[in-house]
């Protein structure tokens, strides 16, 4: 790999934290005003990943180059910006390796596709910042994952070369991203990995089933 690992890097939803039930919640918000029935959260929960996209797509069977689906983007936005902060938490043994990155002064930061207005507070209220060394969210840079930049920019921020990262997510353009940032990736089996490919066939340099696995990657004692 060359030179070691001197970074993580890691997406938040599905990989940090579990937002999935609000999501499902705020979906389902709307479904009810409309007189519809809510949708089960295990029908959910695998587009959870893609966040208003996958919500969206699920429950009403829009796709963004379909006409109407601005609309129904941003009312999921406000219905989702009163309920963010209801469930979410920290995926369990989480806050534990975090915990052990910081005790082994290993520095770690966090590159999402979720706007900045969402990933900050959810970011805060689950503990993450300030302990994070960098939060690069999809409207940080032009481009969102798979596009390399967001990862880019946070190597920037933290002042490494991209290859002294690794970046950790739990979707198919996690590992896009990061191998096209020059960057090594692992996948977060914990996570919500989509409804398309199981996660062995992403190309990930490692399928990690637990986050404790992370440290045994990083030979780290």
């Amino acid at each position: 790999m060359g030179q070691p690992i001197a970074a993580v890097l890691f997406d938040l939803d599905g990989t940090l934290i579990d937002s999935a039930p609000d999501l499902a919640s705020s979906v389902n918000a709307m479904l009810l005003q409309r007189g519809q029935a809510a949708l089960p959260y295990a029908a959910l929960r695998p587009h959870a990943g893609s966040g208003a996209r996958g919500m969206l797509g699920v429950a009403f069977g829009v796709l963004p180059a379909m006409s109407g689906y601005e609309l129904l983007k941003d009312e999921f936005y406000r219905a989702y910006e009163v309920r963010m902060l209801e469930q979410t938490q920290l995926f369990d043994k989480v806050a534990g390796l975090l915990d052990a990155l910081d005790a082994r002064s290993m520095p770690w930061g966090i590159v999402t596709n979720k706007a900045l207005r969402f990933a900050q507070p959810g970011a805060q209220a689950s503990g993450l910042l300030p302990r994070a060394r960098a939060l690069v969210a999809g409207d940080s840079t032009p481009h969102t994952k798979p596009h390399p930049a967001p990862l880019l920019e946070a190597a920037r921020r933290m002042g490494l070369a991209p290859e002294r990262c690794v970046y950790v997510g739990d979707d198919p353009r996690d590992i896009q991203a990061g191998r096209a940032a020059g960057m090594a990736t692992l996948a977060a089996a914990w996570g919500y990995l989509g409804p398309d490919s199981p996660p062995q066939a992403w190309g990930a340099d490692q399928v990690l089933d637990h986050p404790s696995q992370l440290l045994h990657w990083l030979d780290l004692p």
